[in-house]
């Protein structure tokens, strides 16, 4: 027999998603962060990626006033960190600072990357849909990278270096396993 949920939590069927640390800043420089799970590669050529953010959020207001951010993938090593800088809002508290983490530049964007996260995507903002009660922001990338043994070959996670903090909804989070299978497209 199948478990109803109500259709506004439709989302934590779809868990667990990566957790991404969403750095942007004011337009002195200030940097803030805001985690984000709801984001979304939308094409190879050109490169771009989606992020769904409520336009109620200060960090909003922040990539909208810049038109740049940064996807920082969080290791597991820092959820608590995670769940912090979703749960507190940039307008009232300096995350930066509470939460220890830190800033390094980024390559091609004012907003820094975050060094105790796994890997980094640099963008700047093309466009932006209203969906509901989120907007979809559109990054073109402006470049990606991992520290180093992140990645295995050029661009798988090596899961055995690197632990990406998986959100399951709400507060809850988890890792995967090491163990990577490749199953036959034949069957």
């Amino acid at each position: 027999m199948s478990e109803f949920i109500t259709p506004a939590n439709f989302t934590y069927l779809l868990h667990p998603y990566n957790t991404f640390l969403l750095t942007c800043c004011d337009s002195e420089g200030k940097p803030n962060i805001i985690t984000i799970a709801w984001l979304i590669p939308l094409s190879n050529n050109p490169p771009l990626i989606g992020v769904s953010i409520r336009p109620s959020r200060f960090s909003y207001h922040l990539i909208k006033v810049t038109g740049e951010f940064v996807v920082n993938l969080a290791s597991y090593e820092i959820a608590q960190q995670a769940l912090y800088c979703g749960r507190k809002s940039g307008s009232q508290v300096d995350k930066f600072s509470v939460t220890g983490l830190t800033t390094l530049p980024a390559q091609n964007v004012h907003p820094p990357i975050i060094k105790e996260c796994l890997a980094y995507v640099e963008c700047r903002l093309q466009q932006e849909y209203k969906a509901g009660d989120h907007n979809l922001l559109i990054g073109e990338v402006l470049a990606a990278y991992a520290h180093k043994d992140v990645l295995k070959g050029d661009s798988l996670l090596n899961l055995k270096h690197a632990h990406p903090l998986l959100h399951l909804g709400r507060n809850c989070f988890t890792t995967p396993r090491a163990q990577i299978i490749e199953p036959s497209v034949e069957i």
